[in-house]
C-alpha cells in the first residue's frame, strides 16, 4: 500500500492544487461562505480517519446544554436515507449514522439532525418552533459553505497532520496551511501523562499562530461497559474469555484497554455495516461470553445481538492541562455572539 500511495504522488499533487484553488477563492469571496445570526461552532480534521471528533463533539455539549439550547449537525456518514432529518421518536442508525443517533439517545435535551448540505441543515434547524441557541457542526472543517463563527481542529497525537501528505500519498483532505483558519488546536488521543517538554516540541511542528490556542486531550475510558439492563466493572470480567467487537478507524486502544490472552478481537472497517454473515461469526465466536463493543458500534449491534451477551465501554475526550482555559474560550465566544446577536 505504501508503493501505491508513492505511485500515486501525481495525483495527490492535482487534488492538493485543486483544493488550494478552492480554499482561494473561499478566501477572496469568489465563492461565498453564509454566516448566520447565531453561535456555531464547527468541529473538525484535516486527515481522514478517527481524530476523536465524537468524544470532542459531546464534550462540547456537556460544557453547554446547561444553559442553552443545542443542536448538533452532522453528514451522517453512512446512513441510508437523504437530505435533512431531524431526529425523532422511531429515528434509529440507519436513517441518521450512527454518530449522530448516539448524540441522540445519550443526550435527550438536544436536538439531533443531518445533511450534507450544511448550509440547508441549518436553514432548517433556525425554522424550527424552538431555535437552537448554539449549532455544533461536526466534521464541517471543509465545508467551507457554511461561514462558522468558531473552528475547532483535531490532529491526533501518533498522526500530526504536520507530518502528513495530501490524499491518496497521505491522508490530507487539503493543504496543511488550512489549519490557518482554526481558533483552537487540539490534540487527540495523547498519553495521559505527556510532558510540558513534548507539548512545546508538538506546538513547533505545528507551527500554531498567535492567534490560535493548542490543547492536549487523551482518551478516558469508563470503569463500567454497560449494556441494555446491567453495567459491569471493567475490572470483574478482565480475566473472563470475551469478544471485542470494534468497527472505528483505530481500534487498538480499545482492545488493549480491555483485551487478555483468552479474548477474540475483530475489527470492522469505520462505520461498519454489520451483515447477517458478520453477526453470525460475532454468536459463534462468543458462545455464551460477553461481547464488548464501542459505543458507536452498539447502536448497529443493539437488536442483533443478545441483549444479556452485548454490552459497550463509554470513552471521554478529557484535557491533559488547561481545561478550565477551553472551556472559558468556548463560553467566552458562544456568550458573547449570543448577545450580539451573531457569529463573528
Amino acid at each position: 500500500m505504501n508503493l501505491l500511495r508513492k505511485l500515486l504522488f501525481p495525483f495527490a499533487i492535482l487534488y492538493g492544487l485543486i483544493t488550494s484553488i478552492r480554499n482561494f477563492l473561499y478566501d477572496k469571496g469568489v465563492f461565498k461562505s453564509y454566516p448566520f445570526s447565531l453561535p456555531i461552532i464547527a468541529v473538525g480534521n484535516l486527515s481522514v480517519g478517527g481524530t476523536g471528533k465524537t468524544p470532542q463533539i459531546e464534550y462540547l455539549i456537556r460544557l453547554l446544554s446547561n444553559k442553552y439550547k443545542i443542536a448538533t449537525l452532522s453528514r451522517g456518514y453512512k446512513r441510508q436515507s437523504k437530505g435533512f432529518i431531524l431526529a425523532e421518536a422511531g429515528t434509529n442508525a440507519k436513517n441518521i449514522g450512527d454518530e449522530p443517533f448516539q448524540f441522540f439517545q445519550k443526550y435527550p435535551s438536544i436536538r439531533v439532525a443531518v445533511d450534507a448540505d450544511r448550509k440547508n441543515g441549518i436553514e432548517q434547524l433556525l425554522s424550527l418552533h424552538e431555535k437552537p441557541d448554539v449549532i455544533l457542526l461536526d466534521d464541517a472543517f471543509q465545508h467551507r459553505k457554511v461561514k462558522a463563527g468558531f473552528y475547532i481542529l483535531l490532529t491526533s497525537y501518533g498522526d500530526l497532520y504536520s507530518d502528513d501528505f495530501i490524499l491518496p500519498t497521505g491522508n490530507l483532505r487539503e493543504n496543511r496551511n488550512g489549519a490557518e483558519r482554526a481558533n483552537v488546536i487540539i490534540v487527540t488521543k495523547c498519553p495521559f501523562n505527556l510532558s510540558l517538554d513534548e507539548q512545546n516540541k508538538i506546538k513547533n511542528r505545528l507551527k500554531v499562530g498567535a492567534h490560535q490556542e493548542l490543547y492536549f486531550t487523551f482518551i478516558a475510558y469508563d470503569e463500567f461497559v454497560y449494556g441494555e439492563n446491567r453495567k459491569i466493572n471493567v475490572k470483574e470480567f478482565q480475566v473472563a474469555a470475551k469478544v471485542l467487537v470494534a468497527g472505528i478507524a483505530k481500534p487498538e486502544p480499545f482492545f488493549t484497554y480491555l483485551q487478555n490472552t483468552n479474548d477474540v478481537c475483530l475489527s470492522f472497517s469505520d462505520h461498519h455495516n454489520f451483515t447477517e454473515k458478520d453477526i453470525s461469526e460475532i454468536k459463534n465466536l462468543a458462545q455464551n461470553n460477553i461481547i464488548i463493543t464501542t459505543e458507536k458500534d452498539y447502536v448497529r449491534l443493539k437488536g442483533s445481538l443478545p441483549d444479556e451477551q452485548l454490552f459497550y465501554l463509554p470513552i471521554q475526550s478529557s484535557f491533559v492541562s488547561g481545561s478550565e482555559n477551553f472551556d472559558k474560550t468556548i463560553i467566552d465566544y458562544v456568550g458573547k455572539s449570543t448577545r450580539n446577536g451573531k457569529s463573528d
